[in-house]
């Protein structure tokens, strides 16, 4: 953990491999084992990570490797610490937009950002259900 994070807002994955010194499938699956760890995707699908995410991955890293615990164990302890505040993308679509200034309090404009996705979304999830209505209409004319 001697490495300094770059003062960068956004880190592709090999950054994060380099930065912490592990391999990218070790990644893949500790984000599939630990729910504080979920970077981003970019348009085109690549994992987009954070400061707050390598912070994660350095925590997770010693816990494992170092305190010797099993994933198991690095997971409730990792979710004590976090004390509950490592928000997943999904649950974080889900906040009132009063609340999303308070989940990413590090940087006012990543805030910004994640409203003005989460508008998008519930825009998209409106016209989807418009179509859907549209659908089950013409469904029925049919029979």
């Amino acid at each position: 953990m001697d490495k300094q994070i770059p003062n960068k807002l956004f880190f592709k994955i090999g950054e994060v491999c380099e930065i912490t010194d592990t391999q990218p499938y070790v990644l893949r699956y500790w984000e599939s084992e630990f729910a504080a760890l979920a970077p981003a995707k970019n348009s085109s699908g690549q994992r987009i990570y954070r400061r707050k995410d390598i912070e994660t991955v350095l925590r997770i890293k010693q816990l494992l490797y170092d305190e010797g615990f099993t994933i198991a164990g690095a997971k409730k302890r990792l979710e004590v610490e976090l004390g509950g505040r490592g928000q997943t993308p999904a649950a974080m679509a889900s906040l009132p937009e009063t609340e999303v200034a308070n989940v990413i309090e590090d940087d006012e404009s990543v805030a910004q950002q994640v409203k003005e996705l989460r508008d998008v979304l519930l825009e998209v999830r409106s016209e989807l259900r418009g179509m859907l209505t549209l659908l089950e209409k013409g469904g029925r004319k049919g029979n």
